[in-house]
């Protein structure tokens, strides 16, 4: 008997041990060190070229996603307005390259900005943007740091001769109006148009623009992220240059656009083509070479089109991540494909809120509703909209809440966004306003 019980104690034993058996953590394997490797020949173990040393601490960590995966079997759709969601399949490619980048036995992110593995992935991810927008070779693509903010003050410095000259901004929203006061400090920036009156609901006709014939520039913000205005068509500029600069931060590379009406597009990447860390700017040549004295080297637009945006060391991971976006975009059909979806998803959610009877509300006049950013609230008020922000995340539909200068709620339905994302959204839409009448 008690043979009998030893043994179903240590048969016990050996089933709570592979119970708590678990995957090694994938951030836990490492190359093997030249040290570790001797001890390993030492000890008969054998270890083939560059096999991977796996770490004695277990944590338990899901399975990798299978190609077939979801954004539903991710367990969330994420609706943040940036950083936002990515392409699963672009997510997907960028871990399976992540420890050994294409066969050269180092991850991308340790590389050398300078060697050929990185020469490659950004020139291609520049080719790619070139064929989904057409630009010309009279553009340089640039690829800098510091977020589009940092280009509020790079553009007036590169294109205003010195801090006296003037620039006219349309401000429609939150970032144009930021854009302006900061170049108020480098140029004698003016508002030929405001929407704050209006509370940043509508854009202006072209012809109520007030354009300063001797300015440099005209400014606007092609896509307000926070109060969800978008410009479906663009001014053309009065000034003497016919200059028109946009910041696409939150819609760029979601719809085909004539570059060619543009003197300089930037962009952060983080809300439609990767991660935070890098900003785009297609900026054209004529007007690089011409920046103020007082312009800090890393916001001259001809120290990186100089350099061919390696002057110092950029961020590699972040356009290597859009290169792979820039593949899928292509993948998909170009830009008037990618348009063609936004416009179904947008147009299943607006009118869900219009034919709410006024339970949601989207204070932007239709006209220029954003494909991207869709701002609405609750009429039963706050409260209300807590609750609903509350039981959508529960439901796994995250970062609905507006922005925290106008609250209410948001959903920001980029290009990576699902069909099946915004379809969920408004069947519980629909559901909440049922059971809180």
């Amino acid at each position: 008997m008690a043979a009998a019980a030893a043994a179903a104690a240590a048969a016990a034993a050996a089933a709570a041990a592979a119970a708590t058996t678990t995957t090694p953590n994938p951030l836990l394997v490492h190359r093997p060190s030249p040290a570790w490797a001797k001890v390993a020949a030492a000890s008969s173990i054998r270890l083939p070229a560059r096999a991977a040393r796996i770490s004695c601490t277990a944590v338990a960590t899901p399975a990798p996603s299978s190609p077939a995966a979801s954004a539903a079997e991710r367990g969330v759709y994420n609706f943040a307005a940036g950083p936002a969601t990515l392409p699963l399949s672009v997510l997907q490619k960028a871990q399976a390259e992540l420890v050994d980048y294409r066969g050269s036995g180092m991850s991308i992110m340790e590389m050398s900005h300078r060697g050929k593995e990185f020469d490659a992935a950004i020139k291609k991810a520049e080719a790619d943007l070139r064929a989904l927008l057409a630009v010309s070779d009279t553009y340089e693509v640039l690829f800098l740091q510091g977020g589009a903010t940092t280009q509020f003050a790079a553009v007036p410095l590169n294109l205003c001769a010195s801090p006296s000259d003037p620039a006219d901004f349309v401000v429609s929203g939150s970032w144009s109006d930021k854009a302006f006061k900061e170049a108020k400090k480098f140029s004698a920036a003016s508002v030929a148009w405001s929407g704050k009156e209006g509370k940043y609901t509508s854009l202006p006709p072209f012809d109520a623009i007030k354009q300063n014939s001797e300015a440099s520039f005209l400014h606007i913000c092609s896509n307000e992220t926070i109060h969800g205005v978008e410009f479906k068509d663009y001014p053309e500029p009065k000034n003497k240059s016919g200059i028109l600069v946009a910041d696409m931060s939150s819609n760029f590379c979601s719809k085909p656009v004539d570059v060619s009406r543009f003197g300089i597009i930037y962009a952060g990447a983080q809300k439609n083509v990767g991660p935070s860390g890098v900003t785009i700017a297609i900026v054209r040549k004529d007007l690089i070479g011409n920046a103020q004295p007082i312009t800090p080297v890393m916001l001259d637009f001809k120290t990186h089109a100089d350099n061919a945006s390696l002057y110092n060391t950029p961020p590699c991971f972040a356009i290597y991540i859009c290169g792979l976006v820039f593949e899928d975009l292509l993948a998909q059909g170009g830009l008037a494909e990618v348009e063609r979806k936004n416009a179904h998803k947008a147009g299943i959610l607006y009118d869900t809120i219009d034919a709410s009877g006024g339970y949601y509300i989207c204070p932007v006049e239709k006209s220029v509703r954003s494909l991207m950013n869709v701002p609405f609230t609750l009429a039963k008020g706050g409260d209300f909209e807590k609750q609903f922000i509350a039981e959508a995340a529960k439901e796994g539909m995250v970062q609905l809440k507006g922005h925290r200068s106008v609250g209410g709620v948001r959903a920001s339905i980029y290009n990576a966004m699902p069909l099946a994302g915004v379809e969920k959204l408004v069947t519980f839409m629909k559901d909440f306003q049922a059971r809180n009448p």
